[in-house]
Parts: structure tokens; C-alpha cells; sequence
């Protein structure tokens, strides 16, 4: 079982590089900002959710902070292991997962066992929609999920227009871009491992050390 998802979660991390959000004017348009050394830091805490044009995802293994680097400089180096996450003062912090995790956790509804709870939210012309998971296949030859019949569809129609963009491109197109020679300003995505309810949480502290130089946000 445990090679099948290594060779899953490094299919997945194949190819596609992070792209990040559009970042704002300024760091101190985010719920928390700093000035650091050579560079300001703003970031947002996203609870388990990630907020796309189109809708808003349930992300239940992680929380989603939202991060943004405005260096003097036109280019930087960023790398995810530079970001930590403390959580209600423990001395332990959490690191940013490799997408892979993240895509798993999304498109393989029984990658890990959790109660389930039928329901539906909208937010907006946006829906959050939480279900009984399916089992999906993960690789060929996987039996644990079966083909679904699609529905014919008549010529002219406008359905590939309304299908949701694939998961695993929502993830790379929203995580916060990774290199040596990243542009500024660069904004995105950062998970961080965390199943536990939001209600636990009492503080949240986003840590920076890098060569950009060093912060600690308390996110809200």
C-alpha cells in the first residue's frame, strides 16, 4: 500500500510548477503583514478551504495560508521550507507539504478515513460541497472505484464550459511559486498538515527565515 502512494504522490508532483495568486498592492492589505529586512510579508490564514473564481474547496487534511513577498529586489529565492506554521504556542511547527499530498488528499476521497457529513453551502454564486467520498481509482487497474456513466450530451451545448478545472491544476495554479529565481512580487498558496477542527486553534504564528530576512505573523 505505501509504495502505490509514494509513486501517486510523485505522479502527481510531476511536471506542473506552482504559478501563485495575483498578489496585492501592498503586504499590509493582508490580515497580517511585517517588514522584514529586504522584503515585507503579508499572509492569511484560509482555514481548510481554498478559494478559487469559481467556488471555494473543502481542504480537510490542511490549513491554507495564503502568503505574499514584496522584496526590494525584482527577483528572490523562495522555497517553501522557509515558511513554518506554529500552532497554539507548541515548541513543534508545522512545514508546508508538497502538492503531491495535497492533490492526493483532494482527488482520492478515501486517501485517509473521516466522518462523513452530506451537505452543501453556497457562498455567493460559490458552493462548498462536502459528501459521501467515493472510492476513485488511483493508478491503472486500481478496482476500488468503478466507471460512471456520462450523460449524452447534445451538440452545441455549453457543458465543457461549466466543468470544474482538474484538481491537481487548481493546486499548482493557486501554491505559492518555489525557485531560485522567482518574480517579485510572488504570492500563493502554502498547506500545511492539520486535520484537527479549526475550533482547536487558539493562536496561529506564520514563521519566515530566509534571505529575505526573518518574521513571525500572528494570523487572526
Amino acid at each position: 500500500m505505501l509504495p502505490a502512494r509514494i509513486a501517486v504522490i510523485t505522479a502527481l508532483c510531476v511536471c506542473a510548477r506552482a504559478q501563485g495568486t495575483n498578489a496585492k498592492a501592498s503586504a499590509s492589505e493582508y490580515a497580517a503583514h511585517a517588514e522584514m529586512k529586504d522584503a515585507s510579508l503579508g499572509a492569511e490564514n484560509l482555514g481548510h478551504s481554498i478559494l478559487t473564481r469559481r467556488d471555494a474547496i473543502l481542504v480537510r487534511d490542511f490549513l491554507v495560508v495564503e502568503v505574499a513577498l514584496y522584496p526590494k529586489d525584482p527577483r528572490m529565492r523562495i522555497h517553501w521550507e522557509q515558511f513554518r506554521l506554529r500552532v497554539n504556542g507548541k515548541k513543534e511547527t508545522l512545514f508546508p507539504q508538497p502538492l503531491g499530498m495535497v492533490i492526493a488528499s483532494l482527488k482520492y476521497p478515501d486517501w485517509t478515513t473521516h466522518p462523513n457529513l452530506e451537505a452543501g453551502a453556497g457562498i455567493g454564486d460559490a458552493g462548498v460541497i462536502i459528501g459521501r467520498p467515493t472510492p476513485v481509482p488511483r493508478f491503472p487497474g486500481d478496482n476500488r472505484g468503478g466507471s460512471t456513466p456520462v450523460p449524452a450530451q447534445s451538440p452545441g451545448n455549453d457543458v465543457e464550459k461549466s466543468q470544474p478545472e482538474p484538481v491537481e491544476d487548481v493546486i499548482h495554479h493557486l501554491a505559492l511559486p518555489e525557485g531560485d529565481d522567482v518574480h517579485s512580487p510572488a504570492s500563493g498558496y502554502l498547506f500545511f498538515p492539520f486535520s484537527s477542527k479549526l475550533k482547536s486553534i487558539k493562536t496561529l504564528d506564520l514563521i519566515y527565515e530566509g534571505p529575505l530576512g526573518s518574521a513571525t505573523l500572528r494570523l487572526p
